[in-house]
């Protein structure tokens, strides 16, 4: 029975989390209150405080689901790729990112992170963003000084400015995607243009 509980308890979480995605998605989190979350997962109110403790609460778990730490992107890539250049791995990293991206989970939350969340209670979307940032940027920045370190970048390119270069190009790729999901696929054209630019600050062609 009390692993029974347990399920139970964990699939209701989930379906509140479910409910609380759709919505912020389709009014913004500003227009979407707890008891309306409730109520899309057929629920009461209790039940949202019996898991969370407030809306920011409960945002931030949303969130949870569907972080993508750069680093270990490129772990799971490796599992499949074993032995792989540390440019390999950025490769690697970028489009199994973009796989996930394409998922509906991961485009409606990060939609509603840039487009339909503003500041409340003590979220703050902006750092949010910031701090996804910065974990991409910091990561890419170990690969690249890996890649220098093996003579693997031109010599007028140093790790820094490859990885400032890189962060521009994604957060391009990225805003511009989720501007409009179904205008093109992002593992598609985002590969492609991950690739052009890794060919740019490579020494050797790139396999």
């Amino acid at each position: 029975m009390a692993r029974r509980t347990k399920a139970d308890a964990k699939a209701t979480r989930e379906a509140l989390l479910d409910a609380a995605e759709e919505l912020f998605f389709q009014r913004g989190v500003a227009c979407s209150s707890l008891e309306q979350i409730a109520r899309h997962a057929s629920m009461t109110r209790g039940a949202v405080y019996w898991h969370f403790r407030n809306k920011a609460d409960l945002f931030t778990a949303m969130i949870e689901r569907v972080r993508m730490p750069f680093h270990e992107l490129v772990s799971e890539a490796s599992a499949a790729h074993p032995h792989t250049s540390p440019l390999a791995a950025i490769q690697l990293g970028c489009e199994y990112g973009f796989q996930r991206l394409e998922k509906p989970r991961y485009m409606r939350v990060h939609a509603i992170v840039v487009h339909r969340c503003e500041v409340f209670s003590d979220i703050d979307p902006r750092e949010i963003q910031n701090t996804m940032v910065r974990d991409c940027f910091n990561a890419l920045k170990d690969y690249l000084e890996d890649a220098s370190q093996q003579g693997l970048l031109k010599p007028d390119i140093d790790p820094l400015t490859a990885a400032l270069l890189l962060q521009a190009v994604l957060s391009g790729i990225f805003h511009n995607w989720l501007r409009d999901p179904q205008a093109h696929s992002i593992y598609e054209q985002g590969s492609k243009l991950v690739k052009a630019q890794l060919a740019l600050i490579s020494l050797k062609p790139l396999s």
